[in-house]
């Protein structure tokens, strides 16, 4: 499951930010060998905002800071929290619809994100992310972030086309922009009327790839 799809600037500016879950907060516990790896999460649901703009912020850090030459995957940061009270499990199965992973691709000025689950592959995520762009770039015409900026009832109808509550319903590009050009939210503002000539905006996202 898809728990959250992120965009970010390379400023750490979010341009999209959908989350299809609840957030959690996960108190960690160290088991005796000590293993960062091996650490033993409790769970608490919560919905403050304050835990989202936090993730967020984490989950740019994180991205932001790595290498060309690192893969394009890593486990979502814990989000530390006073220990609960109440009686948990915490069997790692019970909570496999919990968000553990980060698979993000970065295009020029750009980070697309996806926050999911441990049953989703990061291989098919890297896909859908690229399914995800090169609709955004058919339905703005070679994209870039001003058009997210301008457009973003479309954007995030695009979005809406691809998954639906968490689960991906859709992953041909036509189709989807099919999909957004007979919604309401399909008609999408040329760059010539937002900042003068193409020429004047700049290259588009695929630029530098």
């Amino acid at each position: 499951m898809i728990n959250a799809v992120l965009v970010f600037n390379n400023s750490g500016q979010p341009r999209l930010t959908k989350f299809y879950t609840q957030l959690v907060r996960f108190p960690v516990h160290v088991n005796d060998q000590g293993s960062s790896e091996q650490r033993r999460l409790t769970l608490v649901v919560t919905q403050d905002t304050s835990v989202q703009q936090r993730l967020i912020s984490e989950i740019f850090t994180l991205v932001s800071n790595r290498p060309a030459s690192a893969c394009n995957f890593l486990p979502l940061p814990a989000l530390l929290a006073p220990p609960s009270t109440s009686t948990t499990t915490t069997d790692p199965a019970h909570y496999s619809d919990n968000p553990t992973n980060i698979t993000y691709r970065h295009y020029a000025t750009l980070y697309f994100i996806l926050i999911s689950t441990s049953t989703e592959s990061p291989l098919a995520l890297l896909d859908l992310i690229q399914v995800f762009v090169e609709s955004l770039d058919s339905l703005f015409n070679n994209v870039c972030e001003l058009d997210l900026i301008f457009n973003f009832e479309a954007m995030h109808a695009c979005l809406a086309e691809i998954v639906v509550g968490g689960v991906v319903v859709e992953t041909r590009v036509k189709e989807i922009v099919k999909g957004v050009r007979d919604s309401d939210k399909g008609s999408v503002r040329g760059k010539e009327q937002k900042m003068g000539p193409v020429g004047a905006v700049g290259r588009g996202m695929w630029a530098g790839r």
